[in-house]
């Protein structure tokens, strides 16, 4: 159940944003083994001066830079993570064309008694 928070300039199309989150969600479903239909995203938008990056580590970052920080239950093995993360890219790239340079993901692990969905269906029992 990824809680997912999604950043990016604004000024892009309605369809722009909605591939970005389709996408998200396809290597969600693909690599992580969520539940069908757990989408819980919002996106926020921000104007060139809310909106900072740079070029470190070597990467050229472009104005489509797109943040995400996906914070979800621990436990998964760095393995599948980094296939989430290949994945997610590789999507990207398909649609809505973000090149990989431009995704910066910060995967945030939280023990599942972190949590409340809604019934308690996300605590331990």
């Amino acid at each position: 159940m990824p809680l997912c928070q999604i950043s990016l300039r604004a000024g892009k199309p309605d369809s722009y944003r909605q591939a970005i989150g389709d996408s998200l969600y396809q290597a969600m479903l693909e690599i992580l083994e969520v539940p069908e239909d757990d989408q819980f995203m919002t996106i926020s938008e921000h104007d060139e001066a809310n909106f900072r990056h740079g070029s470190a580590y070597g990467v050229t970052r472009s104005a489509d830079l797109v943040y995400f920080r996906i914070i979800t239950f621990d436990g998964r093995a760095a393995e599948k993570k980094n296939r989430f993360f290949e994945r997610l890219v590789e999507l990207l790239a398909e649609k809505p064309g973000i090149r990989s340079e431009d995704v910066f993901v910060n995967l945030v692990e939280s023990p599942r008694e972190n949590w409340w969905a809604g019934y308690n269906l996300a605590r331990p029992g």
